[in-house]
């Protein structure tokens, strides 16, 4: 299954020493897990708007445990908030549509 993935919202600074901890505990060792998503194959392509605390991204997942475990497994998961929307294929969408309109020729055809 796809996912668009919209993670928001991370911590700020109080002071320069806290901001050398969270970015060297927290922010640091996500981005290294982001790579690592990405080349195992689980994140598809996504990246941070420019100016902004976030990252929004594609993730490939077997199931929504599947997701909800590679996120938790993320060191800011706690700080962020997350919004995850399921994707549906743009071909089971299509087929659901196709046999919408046989249903609808049919009963207008009756």
């Amino acid at each position: 299954m796809k996912y668009l993935v919209v993670g928001s919202g991370g911590p700020g600074f109080g002071s320069q020493e806290e901001a050398m901890a969270i970015l060297e505990h927290v922010v640091m060792p996500s981005f290294d897990y982001f790579t690592h998503l990405e080349k195992e194959g689980y994140i598809l392509g996504g990246g941070l708007p420019v100016g902004d605390r976030a990252f929004i991204f594609m993730a490939e997942a077997s199931s929504n445990d599947e997701l909800d475990r590679l996120l938790r497994d993320i060191p800011m998961w706690g700080t962020l908030d997350w919004e995850v929307t399921p994707l549906q294929t743009f071909s089971a969408r299509a087929e659901k549509e196709r046999q919408a309109l046989e249903d609808y020729k049919k009963d207008d055809s009756g």
